[in-house]
């Protein structure tokens, strides 16, 4: 009984779908399972069996690519919390009748706030937490890239935003095409948020030398994470893009600056001195003006502003006459000649950096 109860429970370790946030995981690792689903914490991986088809009705698959959910389907995720403004707020907590898929990436937890436009979150029956042969409950930490020292050298440029949605992640992808063009070895990095693969694959399509997010760095999100370890991942990941031969990153920032921990990073002294300036997206002009009063507070004066806001001249032209800063369309971003421009616009931040 033993013996066919074990190879049930690797069957369906095997065959489940294992989502985005899990790509870091050696499979083989997975053998067993601990039925204490209550006592999970963020990080930690989980079986789990979908029970009703909600908002989310793919999941993200660690190869890259999205898989529709059918009732009744295994898959394997990461319990962690979620602040997404335009979807869920939610926490890392497993209910063992049943739990919420907070993110398509594969993050699993206990949903406390929704946007009005969404559905009810999909709902998974936890089956247990994945453990390694001695019955170790599995962790994404665990498959992490070493911690590493900030680089001295290596320029960053972050991208910041007024919100969800306001255009960050075209505007980083963006960049980095440009840089790319000039002839820069850029790296593509997501500092903060909740897995998912949409911004990574969108890095590594305008053609990032070096991609990596949080999840490299072993959280499935960085919602109420310790600001020590999202700070020390920053730091881990920009190692890893100064060891994989890049001379500069484009750092993106997950929601808006008034995130509880986007703003508390953004009023560190000891990050904001990682970067040589930073892009602000937004949606309109009266976002830019509320969000460059904002940032001026913290010390922080963007570089730039840019986002969805720049596809109404007149939005533009009334931001440039509300704030005093330039505004750069996705379209200018991916000129080479614009890109070394803005990054060069900053007399803090390295020049001789160019691919020779």
């Amino acid at each position: 009984m033993k013996i066919a109860n074990l190879m049930n429970t690797f069957a369906m370790i095997q065959t489940a779908k294992w989502a985005f946030s899990t790509r870091r995981v050696k499979q083989v690792d997975a053998v067993g399972l601990n039925n204490d689903v209550e006592l999970a914490k963020s990080g930690d991986l989980v079986l789990g069996r979908i029970q009703r088809i909600g908002s989310h009705k793919r999941i993200q698959l660690r190869s890259g690519r999205p898989n529709e959910l059918y009732q009744g389907d295994f898959i394997v995720v990461a319990c962690g919390a979620r602040y997404a403004s335009d979807q869920f707020e939610g926490i890392a907590q497993l209910n063992p009748q049943g739990a919420d898929l907070l993110a398509g990436g594969g993050c699993l937890g206990k949903m406390r706030v929704r946007n009005g436009k969404m559905k009810l979150p999909t709902r998974v029956l936890p089956i247990g937490l994945l453990t390694d042969e001695k019955g170790v409950v599995l962790n994404l930490d665990q498959y992490a890239l070493p911690l590493a020292i900030r680089p001295q050298k290596l320029t960053a440029i972050g991208v910041v935003g007024a919100s969800m949605n306001s255009g960050k992640t075209d505007a980083t992808a963006s960049l980095v095409h440009g840089l790319r063009l000039a002839g820069y070895r850029v790296a593509a990095l997501k500092a903060t948020g909740t897995g998912a693969f949409g911004d990574y694959n969108a890095y590594v399509d305008a053609g990032a030398d070096f991609t990596a997010d949080f999840t490299d760095a072993g959280m499935v999100s960085t919602y109420e994470q310790p600001l020590s370890r999202i700070e020390r991942a920053i730091d881990t990941l920009l190692g890893a893009a100064d060891k994989s031969g890049c001379n500069i990153a484009v750092v993106e920032f997950a929601d808006g600056v008034l995130q509880q921990e986007t703003a508390a990073l953004l009023k560190n002294p000891r990050v904001c001195s990682a970067f040589g300036g930073f892009l602000y997206a937004v949606p309109d002009s009266l976002a830019a003006l509320g969000g460059v009063y904002a940032l001026k507070q913290i010390g922080i004066v963007p570089l730039a502003l840019t986002g969805v806001m720049t596809q109404s001249p007149l939005n533009v032209s009334e931001a440039e006459k509300a704030t005093g800063l330039p505004v750069i369309s996705r379209e200018e971003l991916r000129d080479p000649a614009q890109a070394s421009c803005l990054v060069n616009s900053n007399p803090s931040i390295v020049k001789d950096q160019l691919v020779v």
